[in-house]
């Protein structure tokens, strides 16, 4: 489980950093739904990976606020991660709509960033 937890934490920096990418560009080239797309996938491996790594199957999560709940429960420092910001939490599709201001979008990279971050600091990921 560690090597399929440690690929997780790979894709989800890969995503992570794609996201960041898009991020960068002019407001009128950003491509919105692009980073949230990524973030959102970023956030659900970050949280997959910890799960997997601590011997949880994370198949039968099946929602980014689910997966979270579980972490959770492994490790209180996770409610140090805020997702009250991120409306993708609840389902697996991305409202578009919510991914047109590049405001909104902004938010969704920095819940991404943040978990990142976390995780290194608990030495989770390198």
């Amino acid at each position: 489980m560690k090597a399929k937890a440690n690929k997780l934490f790979e894709d989800a920096v890969v995503k992570l950093n794609e996201a960041k990418e898009e991020l960068l560009r002019p407001e009128e080239d950003l491509v919105s739904y692009l980073v949230c797309k990524n973030a959102q996938f970023a956030i659900e491996n970050y949280l997959k990976g910890y799960l997997m790594q601590n011997g949880i199957d994370p198949g039968s999560y099946n929602t980014i606020d689910s997966l979270y709940k579980e972490c959770k429960t492994l490790n209180k420092n996770f409610e140090k991660i805020d997702l009250s910001n991120f409306e993708c939490k609840l389902s697996h599709e991305i409202n578009s709509e919510y991914c047109n201001e590049a405001s909104k979008v902004s938010s969704c990279i920095h819940i991404a960033v943040n978990l990142d971050t976390f995780l290194r600091g608990e030495n989770i990921i390198n």
